[in-house]
């Protein structure tokens, strides 16, 4: 992890990313968001059979203690085509980030994946989709390497409990309001070695003041029988252009 860090913060210095102070803010800060994407990769597989998506949710953070708690949600099909119901997730987390000194940061939470009447316990072989998780993150100029560990079952995948993930990546700034997005994750299933994969993504963002536009390419080297659409077949976690627009208000 050392390491990582290190080189991190090299490809930081390549770019001339510099830290700024940061501007005064209140207390307590609420903000809301909103965004249409062409297709809805979490952790690279596909939430929407390859389709768009509408996605908002509202954050607030305590300035002082670095406390915060946020309710995301997003449409999705995936539930409906493994043969339950529903078409929503609602991720709900709250959490606390600061700094550990210098330069590093952390972030440490709890996160918890919400399909309401999802009904996949009554599909045979599979588990309930509603999932918990907790994390920690540890960031150092543009990069960042997350941990995240699932206390429940994964996203309905029966015997799943324990599963694990690794992210690891770096937001660099470049000129003209661009910056540039990449990462690297390897999502392992317990007792699931064909469900385990990496996923990667290489992307730029650019806030054009009454919009944010994203446009990424998302891949995996995931398994295309144990990742392959229930409803048509296709492969969810092939490699495609991901196009977000978003807005914070």
């Amino acid at each position: 992890m050392k390491k990582l860090l290190v080189a991190l913060a090299v490809a930081s210095a390549f770019v001339g990313s510099l830290a700024h102070a940061d501007e005064a803010r209140p207390d307590n800060e609420l903000s809301f968001n909103a965004a249409a994407v062409s297709d809805y990769r979490y952790r690279g597989i596909s939430q929407t059979r390859l389709n768009p998506a509408l996605q908002g949710g509202a954050d607030y953070v305590n300035n002082p203690t670095g406390l915060y708690a946020s309710a995301w949600g997003s449409s999705i099909s995936w539930t409906r085509d493994s043969g339950g119901s529903g078409g929503v997730e609602l991720d709900l987390s709250a959490g606390k980030r600061g700094q550990l000194g210098g330069d590093i940061g952390y972030d440490v939470g709890v996160l918890v994946y919400v399909y309401a009447d999802n009904g996949l316990r009554d599909v045979i072989g599979l588990a309930d989709a509603n999932t918990q998780e907790v994390y920690g993150q540890l960031s150092y100029g543009v990069g960042y390497l997350k941990y995240s560990q699932a206390v429940s079952n994964l996203f309905g995948i029966a015997n799943s409990k324990n599963s694990s993930y690794v992210d690891v990546g770096a937001n660099i700034g470049l000129a003209d309001g661009w910056s540039a997005n990449l990462h690297a994750g390897y999502q392992n299933v317990k007792n699931s070695d064909v469900s385990s994969y990496a996923d990667w993504k290489v992307g730029l963002t650019r806030d054009f003041g009454f919009v944010t536009g994203a446009l990424a390419v998302i891949g995996t080297n995931a398994d295309k029988q144990a990742y392959a659409s229930p409803a048509n077949g296709k492969f969810l976690g092939k490699t495609a252009l991901q196009l977000t627009v978003s807005k914070t208000f």
